[in-house]
């Protein structure tokens, strides 16, 4: 019974390819219109300059190195050796102290937002 079955799916795969097999051939209409150019925002929303990371690409030796700041404030810096993977030092918590990532997207980030600031 379990032979059946195998030779069925096995013999059913090339079945469930056609549909993706049959668009390849398919004609566009000839009356198709190009899309057109999305709206402008809405007047209220203006970006904020100061949200973007500023970035500040420094050489030393032969490392580049790539600060980058929010609000003025140092967040994260990028490191490229001449020779070998580039790594990341970056402050989680905010409190000035980095920590090396060798991979900055490492699993799951919780969301940390700023609520208060003293």
């Amino acid at each position: 019974m379990r032979r059946a079955l195998y030779l069925f799916l096995l013999l059913a795969l090339p079945l469930l390819t056609q549909p993706v097999l049959a668009q390849d051939g398919a004609k566009l209409p000839s009356d198709l219109q190009p899309v057109p150019e999305p709206p402008p925002p809405p007047p209220g929303f203006d970006l904020n300059p100061a949200l973007e990371p500023q970035v500040t690409i420094t050489t030393r030796g032969e490392d580049k190195a790539e600060e980058f700041r929010v609000g003025g404030k140092l967040y994260m810096i990028k490191i490229t050796p001449k020779h070998g993977v580039p790594y990341y030092l970056v402050d989680d918590k905010g409190n000035g102290g980095f920590t090396r990532m060798d991979n900055p997207d490492v699993g799951l980030r919780v969301p940390q937002w700023v609520l208060f600031q003293f």
